[in-house]
């Protein structure tokens, strides 16, 4: 028997590659949520967001852990796969923290509830509000991400039969609108690297020779690491010589104390009074959790196939139930992050990897994120650390489009389009703040719209491009049962909320809570309206039958591989 060579020169690129892309997610997450403004100014602006210090000391550790743990079991099934099979060239799964879902918990779970709770606290004085106001929205965070896995656990046995009832384009849809609405475009606008171009587009381009077209830097530097390497060499520069090449970093204005107790969930969650209001606020939070949750789960599958085809064949329900232990686990721990396999194994098998740069990311992620280490990711510039996240936005859409049947790419298109909304209402908010009210009866009119598009968007780009997928291949009548769920979906809040903040609740429940100024703009989109048009929709399809299609090819999809 072949002793395992389970550490290579190659597991060294691999492991800058999984690790800068963790901590870029981590990054993403201090960078969107948190705010330099003290307890007051928030107030005053009406713009709140988490501290630095908050974000750092509670949710980093925890989601951590949770690649921690999901990275060392995964390892471990990588020296099980190889004293099983007698090879020595086996390479570990890859797990991490899950981008898109990232985006989703930050701007559509963490943001309301924060703002949900300085609602809640309004008796306190402003500074204690904050603090019980950052600690409620943690909660909702870390429970939606206990629930999520618990989800992921319940599908890991079912995840074939979801993809058998769920057209491809209908499962990758929302993905794909993910990728690109939220991943690729808003880190190019919103203080990033549009923002800075001298030092964003450098590193940019780096990071499109060596992970798009796969090409070698001189002495073989890891794409990911000279990306950032360049972009910080860059602005160091400026910062040098009084240059303008990018906006000043705020450093951080605390002293990072390592608090066990208060950094854990299972400590927070003992002490009264923990439920009240965050089950309520969760729950209302789950449609855009759980479609996330759904999302790495397909993701595992193709990700095992994906290392099946390259020669390394892991089961795929111990895949999966790692990946829903990992994030059941980060979520206890007080994490708000949930994990995921990564489809990168093919590509770190080619660089050389095995088991050692999995082994190496499980510690330094946990070591260094449970110790609070990962403060320095506030002295990185955004420019720097994002150019990262367009290549897994690309590279999310690539393989939507690749694992999709050509003749459905109208439907993945089609899913698209809620999440143009989405990204519309965060461009918005970031610019004019979340309670802005416009002027004028056709602008508050296509401020409503926008949100009636944008709430629910990831269900509602999976029904749709479901349901247009089943049309395009003659099945009008299956294409109306989709509709039918979007008409249940849009009833009772799930889609299409007519609120600032999506909620579930029947109409009669929601519209009173519509404020005062859009209630002419909502007279003709109310949850009535919307319930009414999908249930029309399905009856003239039902009424169609089905329609075999006219002279179409017989494509079929290849192989099912899609990114983190």
């Amino acid at each position: 028997m072949t002793p395992y060579r389970w550490a290579r020169w190659g597991d060294l690129n691999a492991f800058f590659g999984l690790m800068l892309d963790n901590v870029a997610v981590m990054g993403i997450l201090l960078l969107a949520i948190t705010t330099p403004l003290s307890a007051e100014e928030q107030l005053a602006r009406g713009q709140f967001g988490f501290s630095s210090e908050f974000v750092l000391t509670r949710m980093i550790p925890g989601t951590a852990l949770g690649v921690l743990i999901g990275d060392l079991i995964y390892t471990w099934l990588a020296f099980r796969l190889a004293r099983r099979t007698g090879r020595d060239d086996v390479t570990a799964m890859p797990l991490g923290l899950d981008t898109p879902s990232t985006f989703g918990i930050a701007f559509l779970v963490l943001m309301p509830a924060l703002r949900i709770g300085w609602e809640r606290f309004a008796e306190l004085p402003v500074e204690q509000r904050s603090q019980q106001a950052m600690e409620f929205a943690w909660h909702v965070g870390l429970a939606t991400l206990v629930i999520s896995g618990l989800f992921k656990a319940l599908l890991a046995p079912w995840g074939n039969a979801v993809r058998r009832w769920l057209p491809r384009a209908g499962l990758l849809g929302s993905l794909a609108a993910i990728a690109l609405a939220l991943i690729a475009f808003m880190p190019l606008l919103i203080d990033g690297i549009a923002g800075a171009p001298v030092v964003g587009m450098l590193a940019l381009v780096v990071i499109l020779v060596t992970l798009v077209a796969h090409r070698e830097l001189p002495y073989k530097i890891p794409g990911a690491l000279g990306a950032v390497l360049l972009g910080l060499a860059l602005f160091l520069l400026g910062w040098a010589t009084h240059l303008p090449l990018a906006p000043p970093l705020e450093g951080p204005r605390f002293q990072l104390a390592y608090d066990p107790a208060g950094m854990f969930s299972f400590y927070s969650i003992s002490t009264p009074g923990w439920w009240s209001g965050v089950l309520e606020t969760t729950l209302n939070r789950l449609p855009v959790a759980l479609p996330f949750a759904l999302a790495t789960v397909i993701g595992g599958i193709d990700c095992t196939e994906s290392a099946a085809a390259a020669g390394d064949e892991y089961d795929t329900r111990t895949i999966l139930f790692t990946e829903a232990f990992a994030s059941l686990a980060a979520g206890l721990l007080g994490g708000v992050i949930q994990t995921t396999p990564y489809i990168g194994q093919p590509a770190y098998k080619k660089m050389g990897g095995r088991a050692a740069y999995t082994l190496a990311t499980a510690l330094f992620v946990g070591y260094v994120g449970f110790f609070g280490g990962f403060v320095f990711i506030q002295w990185l510039p955004a420019a720097a650390l994002f150019p990262i996240l367009i290549f897994i936005g690309l590279e999310i859409t690539a393989q939507s489009f690749h694992a999709t049947p050509s003749r459905h790419y109208p439907a993945l298109a089609f899913a698209i389009l809620p999440a143009l909304a989405t990204m519309s209402i965060l461009v918005l908010k970031s610019v004019a703040g979340p309670l802005f009210v416009p002027n004028g009866e056709r602008e508050l009119f296509i401020l409503q719209t926008l949100r009636c598009m944008s709430n629910g968007f990831l269900i509602m780009g999976m029904l749709w491009s479901a349901a247009l997928a089943r049309m395009l291949d003659g099945q009008m009548r299956s294409a109306a049962v989709y509709f039918l769920v979007a008409s249940g979906c849009a009833f009772c809040g799930l889609i299409h909320s007519p609120l600032p903040d999506e909620q579930i609740g029947l109409p009669w429940q929601i519209l009173p809570l519509v404020p005062e100024a859009f209630h002419n703009a909502v007279r003709t989109q109310t949850p009535y309206h919307w319930s009414v048009a999908y249930l029309l929709m399905a009856g003239l399809l039902a009424l169609l039958g089905d329609r075999p299609p006219r002279d179409l090819p017989n494509l079929t999809p290849r192989p099912a591989e899609f990114a983190d």
